[in-house]
């Protein structure tokens, strides 16, 4: 490791405890911007060095707060940090983590939904974050439209979202999410941080997902039209696909003989390669 490296570690352990900064800045949390701060610096490292290796890479961080896991990826040797913050209380907060990474950190004050990744360092770029609640799952779709520029993601959900972005077909949390985020890339479960380990507490387990981007889909489809298939058949998940299907306008029926699918099973029991089947056929039905 460059001795550049070695100064700016030694600076960002240096700096005041994140409690210290938490009070000196009047940082309570705010729950219309689904704030809960991870303080410990024993899971901050865990979440920085399940991603990587990022001595590389442009790490994108959206939600820094006080800059417990900004640290941990300054800590873990990332090459350069660029944090997206929404609230200008936490941008003041994180100026002197910013002077002690020199160079190395970059805040962006704006709202991580508008932001372009591609924009915001050159490849290969990682994405760590723990995500505002709120948020976390219109800002990982987003990012799927992404993929080409990006190289991983390790991100913090609530346990529950987490789940269905892991789960298999056949499993209780199996739905849309995980067929679209399975079908561009490979999803591990890593660990659980329970609610003690935020300020505030959240009411909930969080849990950390590492996803991959797969070279080439799973299999082949249109996603928007994945999206439609996927949309209607857990939207009525109880009913038989025969059922289901109707609200995409076209013989169900149909669709299933050409994806060589019965017509008597449930969204749950269908794989992703099927669903993919069922929208290549609705392409061909043109709808």
């Amino acid at each position: 490791m460059d001795r550049a490296m070695d100064e700016v570690q030694a600076a960002v352990a240096a700096l005041p405890p994140l409690r210290e900064v938490i009070a000196a800045n009047d940082l309570g949390a705010k729950k219309q911007l689904g704030q809960n701060f991870l303080l410990d610096l024993n899971l901050t490292g865990r979440i920085a060095r399940s991603a990587g290796d990022l001595s590389k890479s442009t790490v994108i961080e959206v939600g820094p707060g006080p800059g417990g896991l900004t640290r941990a990826l300054l800590l873990a040797g990332a090459r350069r940090v660029v944090a997206i913050e929404r609230d200008p209380r936490c941008i003041a907060a994180l100026q002197p983590l910013v002077e002690a990474a020199a160079g190395r950190l970059t805040l962006i004050e704006a709202d991580a939904l508008t932001v372009d990744i591609a924009s915001l360092g050159p490849a290969p770029r990682r994405i760590v974050a723990n995500l505002p609640y709120n948020v976390a799952t219109p800002l990982l779709m987003g990012w799927l439209d992404a993929l080409p520029e990006l190289q991983s993601m390790t991100l913090m959900f609530q346990k529950e979202v987490a789940e269905r972005l892991r789960a298999g077909h056949g499993e209780e949390a199996y739905g849309r999410l995980s067929v679209i985020v399975q079908w561009l890339c490979a999803a591990d479960l890593l660990f659980d941080i329970p609610p003690r380990a935020f300020t505030p507490p959240p009411k909930v387990t969080s849990s950390v997902v590492h996803l991959v981007p797969r070279p080439q889909p799973l299999a082949p489809a249109e996603k928007n039209l994945l999206e439609r298939v996927t949309a209607a058949a857990f939207g009525q998940r109880r009913k038989m696909l025969r059922q289901s299907l109707k609200s995409l306008g076209t013989d169900p029926l149909a669709l299933l003989a050409a994806a060589d699918i019965e017509p008597t099973l449930r969204a749950e029991h269908l794989s992703i390669a099927q669903f993919c089947a069922l929208a290549e056929a609705l392409r061909t039905a043109g709808r």
